[in-house]
């Protein structure tokens, strides 16, 4: 059982958290006080701090602690004790009758409220996630901005651009993205006992077969949206992946791609990739590539060309959201393809990289990219973070490099945050990002699109009414 020498000090941290306003934090910190010292029931408050480890704890007064839930989460905060932290902060707002916008908590508001309302995956262990589309409410209901949904039928429609591709016939858009395969031989028979197959329409899947149709998926979307751009796919030289498909190109790197440092290795492959294309500038004749480097389990729902077109001045393009602790989301970057811009971004990432490797190596699973980008930009001493609160582009003077700050709501938009702090979905949305258990979700979605009627609109429709759900994989 963990103790804490100042209850106070405690207390401070938590209120950082609940409340939104230095009024309401002085009302609420003297409720607090007034609560842990009269209370005959045990005070309930949630402590976070910079390590990454969130309690919930019960006090009967301020010297005795009577019991201590916590879910230490700094190597990886998708673990299955995330669900007992999630009950906890419940009874906090159930105890306390805290109004919602008073509770931030890091973006779990709403897992904990859909918690509350429905049972989850991970409170029945034997279940598994779910193998088929499960639709539930359309987040932004009523809001003129966000896309309106009857059913899985759009009421209004997404704002496309009006062109495809960029309009400068010696520009081109490139997708780069880092992909491998792990343990399994992609040309292996299948098992068709396994219990590891799920299957998605009239199609059955492997582990591998699960990653590569994700993979041909994402070049799917880009092919509908942008038919010029190129596609190149940075992977480990031992892997042998089976795509030929025209504009596709498959680029060997030399690497460490193991799974506890693929996104280590995801960062040198961008900078290897930059290098090479700086030293083949001499070959260029006048033609620019610009380069957006994406995460596979994404889907381009837009002409990004328009962002070299319409943003001039800038070498680097990151996406932002109202997270304090990682406000940068790492799977879409993008660096302006003439020789400066991609030497500068090379730079940038060098730094990120320089970072991440002293700093956040614990992580290196799993989100020590985004810390590292997060503490390069911020460590700028003119950077306001304040900005990041706000869904408006920016640009901003980083370690040499313009960079040019887009919402993740409309560049990198995921179910997750299209339900909680993007209120449902933009209707200029770009880009879709299918991360975590919402895999199938990214299939299930090509799939309709392909086989009814159906438009963009009605697709981002069944994507924003079952995206609230944790799939099979």
């Amino acid at each position: 059982m963990q103790k804490f020498r100042k209850l106070e000090y405690d207390l401070e941290l938590e209120l950082e958290l609940i409340c939104s306003g230095s009024n309401e934090q002085g009302l609420l910190r003297g409720w607090f006080h007034a609560r842990i010292v009269r209370a005959s029931t045990p005070a309930i408050f949630v402590l976070h701090d910079r390590s990454w480890v969130f309690s919930c704890k019960f006090f009967i007064d301020m010297h005795d602690v009577v019991s201590l839930c916590a879910a230490k989460i700094s190597d990886n905060p998708f673990v299955r004790q995330k669900n007992k932290l999630i009950h906890c902060i419940l009874a906090v707002i159930l105890s306390l009758q805290l109004p919602p916008n008073w509770l931030i908590a890091r973006g779990y508001i709403d897992e904990i409220l859909e918690l509350h309302q429905t049972s989850t995956v991970e409170d029945h262990p034997k279940k598994h996630k779910f193998d088929h589309l499960v639709l539930g409410p359309a987040a932004g209901e009523g809001l003129h901005d966000r896309l309106q949904c009857q059913g899985i039928k759009a009421l209004n429609k997404t704002h496309f651009s009006a062109s495809v591709g960029t309009s400068n016939f010696r520009e081109n858009v490139a997708f780069v993205t880092v992909f491998t395969t792990y343990n399994t031989s992609i040309d292996r028979p299948i098992n068709v006992e396994s219990r590891d197959m799920v299957t998605v329409g009239n199609i059955s899947y492997n582990k591998v077969e699960r990653s590569m149709a994700i993979l041909d998926v994402f070049i799917n979307f880009i092919q509908m949206m942008m038919p010029q751009s190129n596609i190149i796919i940075l992977t480990d030289p031992a892997s042998k992946l089976p795509v030929h498909r025209n504009r596709v190109t498959v680029y060997p790197i030399q690497g460490e791609y193991s799974r506890d440092k693929l996104m280590l290795q995801r960062i040198r492959s961008y900078i290897a990739f930059l290098e090479t294309r700086l030293e083949e500038h001499f070959q260029w004749q006048g033609q620019i590539s610009h380069y957006i480097f994406t995460d596979s389990d994404v889907a381009v729902v837009d002409d990004l060309g328009q962002i070299f077109n319409n943003y001039l001045n800038f070498h680097l393009v990151l996406t932002f959201r109202n997270n304090k602790d990682q406000p940068l989301n790492s799977g879409f970057i993008a660096v302006r393809g003439t020789p400066d811009g991609i030497r500068r971004g090379k730079v940038f990432l060098q730094e990120v990289l320089k970072v991440y490797s002293s700093k956040y190596m614990k992580a290196s699973r799993m989100l020590g990219d985004q810390l590292a980008l997060a503490w390069v930009v911020k460590s700028n001493p003119s950077f306001d973070a304040k900005r990041f609160t706000k869904p408006l582009a920016f640009l901003e003077e980083i370690g040499g490099a313009s960079v040019l700050f887009l919402p993740c709501a409309i560049y990198n938009w995921t179910p997750p945050e299209g339900a909680g702090q993007f209120h449902g979905m933009p209707l200029d949305v770009k880009v879709v990002h299918f991360k975590g258990s919402r895999k199938r979700l990214m299939l299930e979605s090509w799939n309709f699109l392909n086989s009814s009627s159906s438009d963009i609109s009605d697709m981002l429709c069944l994507i924003l009414k079952s995206g609230r759900t944790k799939y099979d994989f």
